[in-house]
């Protein structure tokens, strides 16, 4: 058994933790907020997040950063606001080698880096991999089946990581385009909210159908560009994920996208939903698509109606209404 330190009590941190726990491994659950960590023990659960779940006594809850000292393997489960100062905060305290596992998807705001090289750079001497895919945490904490990917350069390192917390309830599956798990997991996010606005508008299910296979190749051509594998995409971290996210009331990006499309702003519909990782990623990958000469037309109108005011009806029209084309004018799958 190893000792696994979890940065973050959310419902994801807390899911992999209490996973963890189930399979017998020593478990730290860190926050940075001390009435976040009192509220836990008191009433054995986390409220808010995960109710009815329980936190058994076994989970370590803390707010003393220096647990990764001695820790195995330390999982990053911050929102993506969180992670380059989260990952700073621990540089004192972790030891040379040590894997450290994100699992927060986005890309970092201006500099568009994956969260695995915002980590690699706090933690120069920590191996870092990225665990991604169709992953709700109200059903890990649950233990309902899942399966993941854990993606790394450095394949023995992601090896390693599939070692420690591949169980019965939880398969992982190694891969090393670690660019492509990453860009999957950021990228769905929006193609989330979207097809959360269109439920909203009450497009129908012709019209979700195509806005998330579309979306998924937008995805692609985004992420082959920047170096992935187009197959990645076509797998859990792409067409997963993707699945999950946009078909779940699980999903705060689908349920922020239905607030939308009913008429809600999008500031209004993030306060209300929480923490909506597709809101900032629309601007990040909009972003970088037009940095690097990408067309992701269902990414721009995301990012229209959250940030310009765009109507979603409009929206919806100005995509029906692009030039004609080809489906298979572009290779999405091979290269």
């Amino acid at each position: 058994m190893a000792t696994i330190a979890v940065l973050g009590s959310g419902s994801w941190g807390t899911a992999l933790a209490l996973m963890a726990d189930r399979m017998h491994h020593t478990v730290h659950l860190w926050s940075p907020f001390q009435e976040e960590v009192d509220s836990i023990r008191r009433f054995g659960e986390h409220r808010k997040l995960l109710p009815g779940v329980p936190v058994p006594p076994s989970v370590q809850l803390t707010t003393d950063e220096s647990c990764v000292a001695q820790a195995d393997a330390v999982i990053l489960a911050v929102p993506s606001f969180a992670v380059a100062a989260t990952a700073a905060r621990i540089a004192g305290f972790l030891k040379e080698g040590t894997p450290v596992i994100n699992v927060s998807k986005g890309l970092e705001e201006n500099t568009f880096r994956r969260f695995t090289q915002v980590v690699g750079e706090a933690l120069p001497t920590a191996r870092v991999v990225a665990l991604t895919g169709p992953s709700h945490a109200e059903e890990v904490a649950r233990g309902v089946p899942t399966s993941i990917v854990c993606a790394c350069e450095d394949v023995s390192a992601a090896e390693r990581v599939q070692e420690l917390l591949m169980n019965e309830r939880f398969r992982i599956y190694v891969t090393d385009d670690v660019i492509g798990a990453e860009l999957g997991g950021a990228l769905k996010n929006v193609i989330a909210l979207a097809a959360g606005i269109c439920d909203g508008i009450g497009a129908g299910d012709n019209a979700k159908a195509a806005l998330m296979t579309r979306g998924l190749a937008e995805m692609a051509r985004l992420g082959t560009a920047l170096g992935a594998r187009a197959e990645t995409f076509a797998g859990l971290s792409g067409m997963g994920d993707l699945i999950v996210t946009c078909g779940s009331m699980h999903s705060r990006n689908r349920r922020a996208g239905i607030l939308i499309g009913s008429g809600r702003s999008p500031k209004d519909a993030v306060a209300e939903v929480g923490t909506v990782e597709g809101y900032f990623a629309a601007a990040t990958a909009f972003k970088l698509a037009e940095h690097v000469g990408v067309d992701m037309p269902i990414t721009e109108q995301c990012y229209r109606i959250c940030y310009e005011e765009k109507a979603p009806s409009t929206a919806l029209r100005d995509l029906m209404r692009r030039p004609m084309r080809h489906e298979t004018e572009e290779v999405l799958w091979a290269k």
